[in-house]
């Protein structure tokens, strides 16, 4: 197989070049900050989503899925720049760091300089169990199995992330987690696929709206609460 390293390097060099003359050139690009650029972030991720699924689903294309990826990166090497622009570090650091990061938390892929280990584990546990230990390693002080959650995860998929760090954490093996992991599953109604459950969500959302709640909110403020319940008190 071809080593296709120099061309990608000098496609990502490129890019990197035509993002700065267009920082220095163009004044709506001259007036972006790591602030204004947030809604965009976000937006594009949102889209790379739109995109996947909706070729899963036979209505989309893989033109559809690289045009949203080239944006998601755009956004990163926007931010790069902005770092770079006030001496912070740049595009390459932000590589470098990555690289590092991959090669320290997957030990059962990588010696520490980087070679493939001679050997794989078989198991996906064996790798999760790994990477929670490394990730603890390098974070001792961590007690919080909630803590790197962002609060603005829209609700649903913070609560979801919530209660996977609560079964992954040793707070999940306490008698109170176990507790309250079966009282809401027996309260939980009945369904048999994902698509009846997005209709049973969409009707709870439905029914909040014509009472006057927003079940974002709502489900913000349970996940908060959830979430500071369970925290080690140590």
């Amino acid at each position: 197989m071809a080593d296709d390293t120099p061309r990608n390097a000098a496609a990502v060099g490129r890019l990197v070049e035509v993002i700065a003359a267009l920082r220095d050139h163009c004044p709506w690009m001259g007036a972006l900050t790591h602030e204004s650029l947030v809604e965009y972030l976000i937006e594009e991720a949102y889209e790379v989503v739109e995109s996947i699924e909706g070729e899963a689903a036979g209505s989309g294309t893989p033109d559809e899925l690289l045009g949203e990826l080239g944006d998601v990166l755009l956004q990163v090497v926007l931010h790069a720049r902005l770092a770079e622009e006030h001496g912070r570090f740049n595009f390459d650091d932000v590589v470098q760091t990555l690289t590092a990061k991959m090669i320290r938390r997957n030990p059962h892929v990588f010696k520490s300089d980087g070679t493939l280990q001679e050997s794989f584990p078989a198991t996906v546990d064996e790798i999760v169990q790994k990477w929670d230990s490394i990730k603890l390693a390098e974070k001792p002080a961590r007690r919080d199995a909630f803590e790197g959650i962002p609060a603005r995860l829209p609700a649903l998929a913070r609560a979801q992330k919530s209660l996977d760090r609560a079964a992954r954490s040793r707070q999940a093996r306490s008698p109170e987690a176990a507790e309250l992991a079966g009282s809401g599953q027996a309260r939980s109604p009945e369904f048999a696929t994902e698509e009846d459950l997005g209709e049973l969500l969409f009707a709870v959302v439905a029914s909040a709206r014509e009472r006057g709640f927003d079940a974002e909110r709502a489900l913000r403020g349970a996940v908060t609460r959830y979430q500071g319940s369970h925290r080690d008190p140590t």
